[in-house]
């Protein structure tokens, strides 16, 4: 049985976000303008291919990885944050679900849909693309297409002359590059607002800005060591798509169609917003529906219990686990991790809490996230739409909530 549930609108109006035909009042429309932000992003995030131009991420026409159902009644799990005791239920109805899925062991052990979405919806995933691009790296150095230690260069040499000499795939992976990028949401002129622009997420109000994100690469400046401290930089990721391309010999989306969503036996197909010259916005843009992104999430569990097909390589998952020699060093050094505990790092575009077990996620904001919990064997899946972009405590609360579950589906 799948769950769906419906929820009152966050308006004055007692209508949904553009439901119904048009014209919709202005209470109710969601634009490019707004939304990202809420109410518009309940709508919006389910919606992306209607505001921003997006490519089709194939699923091939091979069978789909089955995921047989094994429910279990986890909304009454309980789970202690910051001192505070909760419920998976509470949790669910206060951090603005969209859709809930937890598998065990490679079977669905819950699986909950609301605000309207359903199990064929696809959701933006913000960062979490991210780890589906690190996915596609790790494939491609599989077949020696790439090389991660060489310069970037090498495969884009219009980037020599730039803040990008000197950077390796290696770099970008693990947000190590000397590269200045603005990463703050609450500023209208950060960089990361100002990328927004180039790829076509938000209205363009800058007329200065380039053509498109390849263009807007070069006026990026280097203002540290290149394989130095970890700074996240959502640039970085976009950067790296464009370097995949140039190894694997086509473009982004029919990459990651290629490489990981067709032979993963994926139900449905994928999206990714692009700009307007056609280059894939890989740090944020995709957008999947739930129980996909739970078979991606499998892709990273250390057993074979689950019965998949492994697409990506398990000497790249064990590398993302294990991480940089001194990966955990300058992960605790550095202003931009979340407060994990000591021993955590970031490799492959992972957020690694743990590797002992491992513990694992990938990680977007407006609270969209894929938990891989290796001693329970158990992948929990999050699509969200904040009020925030950050949310620190919500963020706590459901890996939290992960571990209960996992601890709870072993007994």
């Amino acid at each position: 049985m799948i769950d769906v549930v419906e929820r009152k609108p966050l308006l004055a109006s007692t209508a949904p976000l553009m439901s119904g035909a048009p014209p919709f009042g202005e209470d109710r429309l969601v634009t490019l303008e707004n939304w990202q932000d809420p109410p518009g992003n309940r709508w919006g995030f389910q919606h992306a291919r209607e505001l921003v131009p997006t490519a089709r991420i194939r699923r091939g026409f091979g069978p789909v990885w089955a995921l047989p159902r094994d429910l279990r009644d986890v909304l009454g799990v309980q789970f202690e944050v910051n001192g505070s005791r909760s419920s998976i239920g509470r949790l669910l109805d206060e951090s603005y679900t969209d859709g809930f899925l937890v598998l065990h062991q490679g079977r669905i052990a819950a699986e909950h849909y609301f605000n309207g979405m359903l199990p064929d919806s696809p959701h933006l995933l913000m960062s979490v693309s991210k780890s589906i691009t690190a996915a596609v790296a790790g494939s491609l150095v599989e077949r020696n297409l790439l090389d991660v230690d060489a310069p970037i260069t090498d495969l884009a040499p219009e980037l020599g002359g730039s803040a990008f000499d000197g950077v390796t795939a290696r770099h970008l992976l693990d947000m190590r590059a000397g590269i200045r990028f603005d990463e703050n949401y609450d500023n209208a002129d950060s960089d990361v607002r100002i990328c927004e622009q180039v790829y076509l997420m938000r209205p363009r109000v800058d007329v200065d800005l380039p053509a498109d994100a390849i263009s807007y690469f070069a006026t990026l400046r280097r203002d540290g060591e290149h394989g130095g401290p970890f700074r996240y930089g959502s640039i970085l990721t976009d950067v790296l798509a464009w370097v995949l391309e140039r190894a694997g010999g086509t473009r982004f989306h029919e990459l990651v169609s290629r490489e990981i969503w067709a032979p993963m036996g994926a139900e449905f197909d994928a999206e990714v917003t692009v700009d307007a010259h056609g280059n894939a916005m890989a740090d944020g843009g995709i957008s999947t529906t739930l129980r996909d992104l739970g078979r991606f999430g499998l892709q990273y569990l250390t057993n074979e219990t689950s019965g998949r097909p492994q697409v990506v390589p398990a000497t790249w998952v064990a590398d993302t686990i294990r991480g940089a020699h001194d990966g955990r060093e300058v992960f605790d050094a550095s202003e931009d991790q979340p407060g994990f505990p000591p021993g955590a790092h970031y490799r492959n575009c992972w957020w690694i809490r743990s590797s002992d077990g491992p513990f694992l996620h990938g990680s977007g904001i407006y609270g969209q996230n894929v938990f891989v919990h290796g001693p329970s064997e158990t992948v929990v899946v999050k699509f969200s739409s904040w009020a925030k972009p950050l949310d620190r405590l919500a963020l706590d609360a459901t890996a939290a909530a992960v571990v209960a579950i996992g601890e709870y589906l072993d007994e």
